[in-house]
């Protein structure tokens, strides 16, 4: 059974609070005031009811939607992950106190885990607009200027090549086909486990890969063609494999593991599927010199992820999503947004303006960004939607008057202020983990960069609360 609130306190809860008091982080005080807002408490309550049909009503009583929000923003604001948060909580007096855990038991990590899942993208957007809707109640934003950037968040993948991508794909469809075997016993196809010779196909491709002065291009071929045939022999017994299972030939002896091997069929085409994709990118690629290969795959675990080039010097490629983040003043982020593919800078402005107006219930007076977003029709656009000031350079004007517009002293304000965006894209990469994705999928992306940003604004909030109390 799900509660809003713990409805009664124990005897450890007051004492814990007692005893703590002054012992809190300055922020965590006015954190206590946005966190316990009665609108953001109930869309994780809701979030948490639709987890089974009777949430609101049946079963043992759970932890209450407060302390699962207020875990999750900690988790974030710390960047630890569900395991670090279950020992750090059960351990700290202070955190015990924050989170309302209380005296009270600590969930497990795994438990965490699935609060995690149950809070999706569409319910922490929720919360993230009402969270800047608060900052303006209380005066910490006033919309009166935006700046906006985007950045790249990584998936969780090793750097891809062509061999370690095939060799991952023979050891999961070799793991998957052992299981199989497992269950159905020795019937149909026998397994043969190639994993060995594939292992050393990958040693001789790096060594020749990494060998002084030029590399021997025929003697590469030899060696990635001969791991092309182990691999698609490996693909021809898992189709034979998975063809026997829907004949009935490998069968399990339960019902519960027929439901296993079920399961254990579909991954196995998923899987094969997507090997084949990568020995096709890599025929391109090795044979034909093609490096741009239709539907390229960059993961077979995080097949979604994209190659995108920022221009930086020490990180040339980035393996990840595009993420724009636009803040107001006092470093409050008003909107964020994870794109499925990468967008060009132009495109996203107008966008970032009308959502702008959206939350705070006015356009700013000053827009901000860098160059990426200029184009005279988005300065055009700006305006009339009533910006006063945009502060995007152009750098391939050769117009006097153009020149004349970027030496003023309010532009070259209004850029001072807009590089604070490369330090909060810093700050909620070193501070919350933003520069690397833990969540598995596309979901997990967004739920991931959603979390981030509330426990960034949790924080920024809070300070700029505390500095408005000191006299």
């Amino acid at each position: 059974m799900i509660e809003m609130r713990r409805t009664q306190l124990g005897f450890g809860d007051g004492l814990i609070a007692e005893e703590v008091g002054d012992l809190r982080e300055s922020w965590m005080i006015h954190a206590d005031a946005v966190l316990a807002d009665e609108d953001i408490v109930a869309a994780v309550y809701e979030a948490l009811a639709k987890r089974h049909p009777k949430s609101r009503c049946r079963g043992r009583r759970g932890a209450p939607a407060e302390m699962v929000l207020r875990l999750l923003v900690l988790k974030h604001i710390r960047n630890w992950s569900y395991a670090v948060l279950e020992r750090e909580v059960r351990a700290n007096l202070v955190y015990r106190d924050f989170t309302r855990v209380g005296g009270g038991k600590m969930p497990d990590a795994k438990t965490m885990g699935r609060w995690g899942v149950a809070l999706g993208p569409a319910v922490l957007k929720q919360v993230h607009e009402r969270m800047v809707k608060i900052a303006l109640e209380k005066g910490v934003t006033r919309g009166q200027r935006m700046r906006v950037d985007t950045t790249v968040v990584e998936t969780d993948v090793h750097h891809p090549t062509d061999s370690t991508l095939l060799g991952d794909g023979v050891r999961v469809l070799t793991r998957m086909m052992k299981k199989i075997t497992k269950i159905a016993g020795a019937v149909g196809t026998k397994l043969r486990d190639r994993s060995r010779s594939v292992k050393f196909r990958l040693l001789e491709i790096g060594r020749v890969a990494r060998a002084k002065g030029s590399i021997d291009q025929d003697k590469l071929k030899r060696r990635y063609g001969q791991l092309l045939d182990a691999t698609s022999r490996v693909v021809g017994q898992a189709k034979r494999f998975s063809a026997e299972i829907s004949q009935g030939v490998k069968r399990a002896r339960s019902v519960l593991e027929q439901l296993a091997l079920e399961g254990l069929r579909q991954e196995l085409d998923l899987m094969a599927l997507r090997v084949r994709q990568v020995m096709k990118q890599t025929r391109a690629r090795i044979f034909r010199g093609n490096t741009r290969s239709q539907g390229k795959l960059l993961s077979l675990f995080e097949p979604s992820t994209e190659v995108i080039r920022k221009g930086k010097a020490g990180k040339p490629n980035e393996f990840g999503k595009m993420v724009k983040l636009q803040e107001a003043e006092n470093q409050i982020i008003t909107g964020y947004e994870v794109y499925a593919r990468r967008p060009y800078d132009s495109d996203l402005l107008v966008a970032a303006i009308e959502t702008h107006q959206a939350l705070l219930g006015r356009a700013p007076r000053l827009v901000a960004a860098d160059a990426a977003f200029y184009s005279a029709k988005n300065e055009a656009a700006a305006k009339a939607k009533g910006v006063k000031r945009v502060c995007i350079p152009n750098r391939s004007s050769k117009s006097p008057e153009r020149k004349r517009e970027q030496r003023k002293r309010w532009f070259r304000d209004g850029q001072k202020w807009r590089t604070g965006c490369e330090g909060r894209i810093s700050v909620v990469k070193r501070r919350h983990g933003l520069d690397r994705c833990r969540y598995k999928g596309s979901v997990g992306m967004d739920r991931w960069v959603g979390l981030g940003v509330i426990a960034d604004n949790v924080v920024n909030i809070s300070r700029a609360m505390e500095k408005q109390a000191t006299p």
